[in-house]
């Protein structure tokens, strides 16, 4: 019989679900392996092509591992609750439960259509009571501990408070923002109120006013990576700075073992490094400033205290609790002025900007503390309140920031460090000796730091210190969908955590649930459920990073009613073996998951120090975008289109691309790529805003329904897009779904061209040109067990040695493979061992029998109906053990060979030591991989070097 996916896809998915092939059980005598997908959002878009591809490739590894005897755990869950989720259902009209739910649905059938074996009887949804109810116990933990830094672990809050009743806090070493020291007595006689505030300033769950970035349109609360060009990055809507009160966790205090212990996973350098820029570890000193005619003194923290003599100005943030104190009535309506502007910029945005230079003076002055000089002090945008103190000393002859300030603003330029001696040292090296600086004058500057930094203790202005980029995770979101916080407050406003055996603390239901005004949540609005017998609770919600900073966790035992999960199956499963995703949660997620791991870690309540013990970063599978090209200015009142190829003649700042669904452009995807007609009259349907635009081409104009010919032009419109290789996805309308690839090609084809496509950690565009080779493949693979009659081929005879030598070179390859993540280059193996093996006409079940078993966990369809035909004991292929290599039939008997085209690296192949150039050149012309690259080309030569290397010329 003919190889029909659609027949047999769906009949092998129903099998094994009615079969639970996939379940996974705490069997403690077996090894383990944790394999994970990151936690993916359930978008009402659904899935494209570009998501499976980590989906597919832990898929394989997953499989692969089951068949080598471990217990393998391959979960699969969504990360429900938050701002998305709640953005779409409010866009639908339709309450967030309901249209979570039904994206749920629709990614799961996705998913399975798929053929991924994910056990669904441990699916975790945030969203769900059941799961949350832990989310909002481990955040009680958090507001019950503090860090103890003689300890370095979390410590019940009460010790502290025990502490605090018998000798104050003069002699606690923790992690804190208080200020201010007490004695017990002191302690003893405050309120329950101030009691609260301070203890505010120890918990690892806290509350207290900072700086935001608020958004008035969305209704919440935005983080940093959620703001691009002080706008919202979902809806581009305006974001300023507001002083808000807010929950945050205290995840500086683990800061350092954050950074240290980076050093016992296996991630890329360039993630680690990620992980550490933004943990900013430096060394320096907190240094006070003092202000003429002020008793205010500035706290900085520098790393570079040998350049003070250098300090020619201050400059403190705009949101610097001292601006508005220092502000002279002079300067009052500048600064005012200015501190309205910087409302309106994010922190990536202030930081990231370097040609536009912007600041106010304050009218008053500080005292260099070692030359005694008056130095001015500005506020300007390029210095966070939140980062360090909110405050720094100018050095302008060090900084280029500095220095760019001081020549915009006629500030006086000290050198302090004289360069010369090296050579191609920057102004950020570490490197020269010092000049203009008193007593450390001609010394080296890491001689001149130590100087300075005993000099500034011994005179009693300042530490040595050690600070962190790494700021508090803000965790407030002024929105209905996410966790509601088990925490109340009585008629004082002191806080109180509700009693565990009452949670959850389920969110109570809600019509009206639309953001509201002024930073008011939704749940103040149930005031029924706001004001209960005990007190008022917290109307915030968590963020979306709630659920995912522990989700790992919940999967290992994920029906326990007593405890998050149980120490038996937190003990078996420990840390995640192998965990993909894509770079975009390089930084956030990941810093909060391994956070909230130490933190449980302190409790004794998991064994491993961090949760994912190898991670992989998928690169992303690109699309073509195509852009037309939208004047600004309108036109006599008209929106105006420009065809792409004239846009070159007119000021290209005059125009603005926006992205258009791709199914309405003609030649899609090359540089030919257009509008006709049809494309012009369907876009004004697909965007009715733009019923009356002008639409120019070389051929004339298309305006409210009337095509006009130029003089010179045939007929007809020819309005040429612009195509960019890019992100696929629903915002750039190019997402290609994989229920239409698999409804053409069928779901094992989609899954080995994806691993085909390249090296799974690169980017690469979808392109279904190359999908045709392995479609091919997957048939010429069905011919070697069944003859064009549909009649069985395979026969119960022993295999012959160039077989056996073809098959286990091929087991070889794709296991070694497997483990490197190198799927591309084990698809590439398949097609080889089935070519070889079709050429010697193999009917062997001794090596049919090892190829089917070694391909299962690529095309697990494909191969579950094949095996059926062994009539072997075991039910399922994925049930039986994967076959293993023999290297004596390996010795010096095939050669891996790299496949260039023009030199440059495509594949591998592995072929007989004993061929000959010739016939390496006609195999090299048959792979898939050699196909695809010269599709359309022709073949100048073919160079073979015998056992080194292949190279196609074109």
């Amino acid at each position: 019989m003919s190889y029909r996916p659609e027949k047999i896809e769906k009949k092998w998915q129903s099998y094994w679900e009615d079969h639970r092939i996939d379940r996974v059980e705490n069997d403690f005598s077996k090894p383990k392996f944790y394999v994970l997908d990151m936690f993916p959002y359930p978008s009402g878009a659904g899935l494209h092509v570009g998501h499976p591809l980590g989906y597919i490739s832990t898929d394989i590894m997953a499989r692969f591992k089951k068949m080598q005897g471990f217990n393998v755990l391959h979960p699969m869950g969504f990360d429900s609750f938050g701002l998305p989720a709640e953005q779409y259902a409010i866009q639908m009209g339709i309450h967030p439960e309901k249209s979570t739910e039904k994206n749920i649905r629709k990614f799961k059938a996705q998913l399975r259509n798929l053929g991924l074996n994910y056990d669904w009887s441990r699916e975790v949804i945030t969203s769900d009571p059941s799961f949350y109810k832990w989310t909002q116990w481990i955040f009680l933990n958090l507001y019950k501990h503090y860090y103890d830094l003689d300890l370095d672990r979390a410590v019940p809050i009460n010790q502290l408070t025990n502490k605090f009743e018998q000798s104050g806090n003069v002699e606690i070493n923790a992690a804190t923002t208080q200020t201010e020291t007490f004695t017990g007595e002191a302690w003893n006689s405050m309120t329950a109120k101030e009691h609260d505030e301070i203890l505010m300033n120890y918990r690892l769950a806290y509350r207290k006013t900072t700086y935001v970035n608020w958004c008035e349109a969305l209704g919440t609360v935005l983080a940093n990576d959620e703001v691009k060009d002080g706008v919202s990055e979902r809806g581009g809507f305006p974001v300023e700075k507001r002083p808000m009160l807010q929950w945050s966790l205290r995840i500086t205090a683990y800061a350092e073992r954050l950074l240290n212990d980076l050093d016992s996973v296996e991630w890329s350098d360039a993630l680690k490094a990620m992980q550490r820029n933004w943990i900013g570890r430096s060394e320096g000193a907190q240094l006070f400033f003092e202000l003429k005619n002020s008793n205010e003194k500035i706290e900085i923290f520098t790393t570079r205290a040998d350049t003070i003599f250098g300090a020619t100005f201050m400059v403190l943030a705009p949101e610097h609790d001292l601006v508005d104190q220092l502000t002279t009535d002079e300067h009052k309506i500048k600064v005012s002025d200015y501190k309205k502007y910087v409302k309106g910029r994010s922190e990536i945005d202030r930081m990231a900007e370097v040609k536009k230079v912007t600041g106010a003076f304050t009218g008053s002055y500080a005292i260099n503390p070692f030359t005694k000089s008056k130095i001015p002090v500005w506020i300007a945008e390029y210095v966070l309140k939140d980062y360090g103190t909110g405050a720094i000393m100018a050095v302008p002859s060090d900084d280029e920031r500095d220095l760019a300030f001081a020549q915009k603003f006629g500030i006086e330029v000290i050198d302090v460090v004289d360069k010369s001696a090296y050579p191609g040292a920057t102004l950020h090296d570490k490197l020269g000796k010092l000049i203009n600086s008193q007593f450390l004058d001609g010394m080296e500057v890491p001689d001149a730091i130590e100087e300075m930094l005993n000099r500034i203790e011994s005179m009693g202005i300042g530490t040595r210190q050690v600070n962190y980029k790494l700021r508090d995770a803000n965790y407030s979101r002024q929105r209905y969908w996410g966790e509601p916080f088990p925490i109340y407050y009585d008629d004082e406003g002191v806080s109180h955590s509700l009693p565990e055996s009452s949670l959850p603390l389920e969110l109570p239901e809600l019509e009206d649930f639309k953001p509201g005004e002024g930073g008011r949540s939704p749940l103040s609005r149930k005031t029924d459920w706001v004001n209960f017998e005990l007190g008022t609770r917290e109307t915030d919600t968590m963020p979306g990073f709630a659920g995912s900073s522990w989700y790992f966790l919940r999967y290992m035992d994920p029906k326990n009613e007593q405890e998050f999960a149980s120490k038996e199956a937190i003990d078996y499963w420990q840390e995640v073996d192998l965990y993909v995703g894509g770079t975009e949660h390089a930084v956030g997620h990941l810093m909060y998951s391994r956070f909230w791991n130490k933190f449980l870690y302190d409790k004794g309540l998991v064994s491993f120090l961090e949760p994912f013990k190898k991670l992989i970063n998928q690169g992303m599978i690109q699309g073509v975008i195509e852009y037309l090209y939208l004047q600004k200015e309108k036109q006599n009142g008209f929106s105006r289109f420009l065809c792409a190829k004239l846009s070159a003649q007119e000021d290209e700042n005059k125009f603005v691309k926006i992205p258009i669904l791709i199914d309405l452009v003609r030649d899609y995807g090359t540089p030919n790529s257009y509008l006709d007609l049809d494309g012009i009259k369907k876009f004004i349907d697909w965007r009715p805003e733009y019923k009356d635009a002008i639409f120019e081409c070389s051929k004339g104009v298309f305006h409210k329904g009337i095509f006009t010919p130029k003089v010179e032009a045939s007929i007809g419109s020819h309005l040429f897009t612009e195509s960019e290789i890019g992100k696929m996805g629903k915002r750039y309308y190019n997402a290609v779904n994989p229920d239409d690839v698999v409804d053409k090609y069928g779901a094992d084809t989609l899954r080995m061209y994806e691993m085909f496509l390249g090296p799974i950690q690169q980017a690469k565009p979808w392109d279904t040109k190359g999908i045709d080779g392995v479609s091919k493949f997957l048939k010429k693979l069905w011919s070697l067990y069944f003859d064009e009659n549909d009649t069985w081929k395979v026969k119960d005879q022993s295999a012959t040695t160039e077989t056996s030598k073809v098959l286990h070179a091929a087991i070889k390859k794709v296991s070694e493979d497997i483990e490197k993540f190198s799927f591309n280059t084990a698809v590439s193996a398949f097609m080889v061992c089935a070519n070889e093996l079709k050429k010697l006409d193999c009917r062997s079940s001794e090596i049919l029998e090892p190829l089917i078993k070694l391909l299962a966990p690529f095309a697990p369809h494909i191969t579950e109906e094949i095996w059926q035909h062994f009539k072997r004991q075991e039910i399922s292929v994925h049930k039986t053990k994967m076959p293993s290599y023999d290297p004596d039939l390996l010795v010096e008997s095939t050669i891996t060979y790299p496949i260039s085209i023009n030199g440059k690296k495509r594949g591998e192949a592995n072929f007989s030591a004993d061929r000959s150039k010739e016939e390496l050149t006609a195999l090299a012309l048959e792979l898939e991989v050699v196909k695809k690259w010269t599709e359309g080309k022709k073949i100048k030569k073919v160079i073979v070097v015998p056992s080194r290397m292949i190279n196609i010329v074109v």
